[in-house]
């Protein structure tokens, strides 16, 4: 990581982040040895369970992309990604682009290094802004006078938060943020979700993670069954299968799909 990331004010090299963990299970540099240090120890612990966190972690990419080709095909041009994380292939608006070059996209995050990598990317991209947000405060998000400027939120747009959702460990939080942000979506517009599943999982690998993340930057990670991740989609239209694990889910597959297996679970609801 460069020397001016390494300087930035608010920064805790020491600290791991979770941004900065995904960035590592992609196989991307912009992290540091603390961050390297607790991902290795997630993939440990994931590939007890069964699962590898560096191949999670590319499925959820590759679901984002399915649903945003499928968003852009049924009209919609605007996306707001919460908690975008660092900067890396197939980002949403180079998807959106691919198909709509009209389409516009907003990215939010509360990482200093997301932020500084992001806006210098991004410097010369006028159909793409990049915001501080937290995802505790989505309506802060969506009132940011730079956010109106950028979309028509009257109009139809999507809301992504990817992988990010079980970092809020209290279920009431997690519940009344995406209760705002279904509030917030008009007629036709999308939730894009993806939310660690826990399955059949074994309790004493879930709390082995949970404390490597409780040391994060996050400061919790909270496993959700099937159930409860749905409720974050109440009052809205499910997409395909419904939720799915995110290496299987496709907006065309019509057949539930199995979740008994803890991993990442994704969905795609519309608002009628």
């Amino acid at each position: 990581m460069n020397d001016r990331i390494r300087a930035l004010e608010g920064i805790n090299p020491s600290i791991p982040s979770p941004a900065r963990m995904y960035d590592y299970y992609l196989g991307g540099k912009d992290n540091f040895a603390s961050d390297r240090e607790a991902a290795e120890k997630m993939i440990e612990i994931g590939l007890q369970m069964g699962n590898d966190a560096r191949e999670m972690a590319r499925s959820n990419r590759g679901f984002i992309g399915r649903a945003v080709e499928h968003l852009v095909a049924r009209g919609i041009r605007q996306f707001v990604d919460i908690g975008a994380g660092l900067p890396t292939q197939e980002n949403v608006h180079e998807v959106a682009r691919r198909h709509a070059p009209d389409a516009r996209v907003v990215y939010a995050d509360n990482d200093p290094v997301v932020l500084i990598h992001a806006r210098a990317l991004l410097a010369s991209d006028p159909g793409t802004i990049v915001v501080s947000g937290d995802l505790r405060d989505p309506a802060a998000i969506l009132d940011s006078p730079a956010v109106r400027a950028h979309l028509d939120l009257g109009e139809p747009f999507a809301v992504l938060m990817a992988a990010v959702l079980h970092f809020i460990p209290d279920d009431a939080e997690a519940a009344a943020i995406t209760a705002e942000i279904r509030e917030r979506l008009p007629s036709g517009g999308y939730l894009v979700l993806s939310h660690v599943n826990n399955g059949d999982v074994n309790p004493e690998l879930a709390a082995e993670g949970r404390k490597v993340y409780a040391s994060s930057s996050s400061r919790g990670l909270a496993e959700r069954d099937a159930a409860q991740i749905l409720t974050f989609f109440d009052g809205l239209d499910m997409v395909g299968p419904g939720l799915a694990p995110v290496a299987v889910w496709k907006a065309d597959r019509a057949q539930p799909a199995d979740l008994s297996k803890p991993g990442i679970a994704a969905g795609v609801g519309r608002k009628p």
